[in-house]
């Protein structure tokens, strides 16, 4: 089966002012789309060609020769979930079943954002930081380097923030944290986070 570009689930201009349009036409037509384009033209005639998404990240990871197809996979795979981390008029403290596990897990809401900010601001170079379910059935933060994923660590995803520079940089330029910052007051989708959570 083809990999395809998934829809944005929402309107090219719906995260505007904070993300701008034309950071949704780079990001998503040209990076996202990138990668699903240079993911289906290494997977052709291969055993891996009728796999879906996930297995094809799940089967190649940690396997040297297929670093190709994992960066693109896994690229593909993120950049999905982060699109769907983020919703018009997102953003603020979060209801339901994700606030209380905050609360149980961290402390307080405050204590998560003080350790996703951090998590998300000291991320060298490019990558992600993670809100996530770990092994032991407790959220935690995490951070990812380039194209690497907490579905190949055990780990299941709640929340993700792309902090690529190609992210943020037409609207924040070098401003990585004020990025993370209005990422987690006007942006964040505590529904998609809490359907994840209860998945």
């Amino acid at each position: 089966m083809a990999i395809t570009l998934p829809a944005l689930p929402y309107a090219n201009d719906a995260l505007a002012p904070h993300i701008t349009p034309e950071t949704i036409e780079f990001h998503h037509g040209k990076h996202h789309n990138a990668y699903v384009v240079n993911l289906n033209n290494l997977i052709k005639d291969t055993d891996l060609a009728d796999k879906d998404l996930e297995a094809i990240i799940q089967a190649v990871a940690g396997d040297a020769s297929k670093a190709g197809v994992f960066n693109n996979a896994a690229q593909v795979w993120n950049h999905t979930f982060y699109w769907n981390s983020m919703k018009q008029n997102g953003g603020g403290k979060p209801t339901g079943a994700i606030a209380a596990k905050i609360d149980a897990d961290f402390g307080s809401y405050e204590k998560f954002v003080e350790l996703f900010t951090a998590a998300a601001t000291t991320q060298f170079g490019s990558g992600w930081a993670w809100l996530v379910v770990g092994a032991d059935g407790k959220l935690a933060i995490t951070k990812t380097g380039n194209a690497d994923t907490p579905i190949v660590h055990g780990q299941k995803p709640l929340l993700t923030i792309d902090v690529w520079e190609h992210a943020y940089y037409i609207d924040f330029r070098n401003l990585r944290p004020k990025y993370i910052a209005t990422f987690l007051e006007s942006l964040v989708n505590w529904d998609f986070a809490n359907a994840n959570l209860g998945a």
